[in-house]
């Protein structure tokens, strides 16, 4: 089974994405520039979403208008650290999600996801999911979080990254094809150490400013 990739190429996006790749482009308009992009992502990620249709009153009339169903409740998981900028982003444009973190750390010599924090909210197995990380390099941090996320069976997960890797991609697809990836951009691959070229550097020292 191939699973599924969505690009978002809107205009916005992929000229944030450019912003945010320049060198020069310093911690504030890099934070900045994530969040704003963040919402675009999760304006299209959503687009699946069930409405339901109730009678509304407007001035003039009543009248049958969509809202969301009540019924799907939305969890976004964040991969510590740099998931935070992609988590502030989607929680401006949905307030009513709640949230879950996973901390992983990459080993440097082995690249192995090495898990540190691990916490959901309750009743999972009746919430979508959303996991959030910049970068889909290697993959092997987004294949250790989905693994542990699918003991607790969700209703569903979608896997949501800035940019991604070919060979991330097939890692993580080999493991999970059932979930899908939204990304702004698949980029040429990796280098020796496992980051994405031309990338835009490690997306959590640009964040926070630590290099």
């Amino acid at each position: 089974m191939v699973g599924k990739v969505t690009i978002i190429d809107h205009p916005l996006v992929q000229h944030k994405l450019t912003l945010m790749r320049q060198v020069e482009t310093h911690t504030q308009d890099f934070r900045r520039l994530l969040k704003e992009i963040s919402m675009l992502l999760a304006y299209e990620v959503t687009r699946d979403l069930p409405l339901k249709y109730e009678v509304i009153q407007t001035p003039l009339t009543t009248t049958k208008a969509p809202m969301l169903a009540a019924d799907r409740k939305m969890v976004i998981v964040s991969i510590l650290r740099a998931g935070q900028g992609l988590l502030d982003g989607m929680l401006e444009l949905i307030p009513t999600a709640k949230v879950g973190h996973i901390g992983l750390y990459r080993e440097p010599s082995t690249l192995v996801a090495v898990e540190y924090y691990f916490k959901l909210p309750e009743e999972i197995d009746q919430r979508d999911l959303l996991v959030v990380d910049p970068m889909l390099a290697t993959g092997n941090s987004a294949v250790a979080a989905v693994d542990r996320l699918k003991e607790t069976h969700p209703t569903s997960i979608k896997f949501v990254c800035l940019l991604a890797s070919p060979e991330g991609i097939e890692h993580f697809h080999e493991q999970h094809p059932d979930v899908p990836i939204y990304t702004a951009a698949i980029d040429e691959g990796l280098d020796e150490h496992g980051y994405i070229m031309p990338g835009l550097g490690d997306a959590g020292d640009r964040l926070y400013g630590t290099k």
